[in-house]
């Protein structure tokens, strides 16, 4: 019983010490799970990526995003829309309510509300991109080998 308490202990410590909010964590790219997950995949949203960690509390779930290096003012605004790109991701595959995000540098973090304004922010940078093209992986054999859901991918060159 003194073994299970003191392991209990440790582990919250750690937890704490992660930065990472309460909840389960389900699903994890940046620590001991690393290229265990597969991307979450939309086909709906034609949407594909690999969250660092998404935590269950209830029935909502977090992405979170570590990025190295230290804290700028502000979130970068790609990194912001990658996180948002998760939230959607989650919402579509896992059917799960997002909150909101997190975005973790080395000395700050940031929580990103999944709001209807980033939602939107997220769709207008979809069709810019989806605009602009003929820069894509799947017309450019070098970057397809190298994209990390090549193997998931219906338009795969490989």
């Amino acid at each position: 019983l003194a073994l299970a308490i003191l392991l209990w202990v440790v582990a919250a410590r750690l937890r704490t010490g992660s930065g990472l909010p309460d909840g389960e964590v389900i699903y994890d790219d940046a620590g001991a799970g690393r290229d265990g997950n597969r991307p979450l995949f939309s086909k709906r949203y034609g949407l594909a990526g690999k969250p660092d960690y998404l935590v269950r509390r209830g029935r909502t779930v977090t992405p979170v995003e570590v990025k190295s290096g230290p804290a700028p003012v502000r979130p970068r605004d790609g990194h912001v829309l990658q996180l948002a790109a998760y939230c959607l991701l989650v919402e579509d595959q896992l059917g799960a309510q997002v909150r909101h995000g997190i975005i973790r540098y080395d000395d700050r973090e940031f929580t990103i509300d999944w709001d209807d304004d980033l939602r939107q922010s997220l769709f207008d940078a979809l069709a810019d991109m989806r605009a602009g093209a003929s820069a894509r992986s799947h017309e450019h054999p070098a970057r397809c080998r190298a994209c990390s859901v090549r193997a998931f991918c219906d338009e795969s060159l490989a």
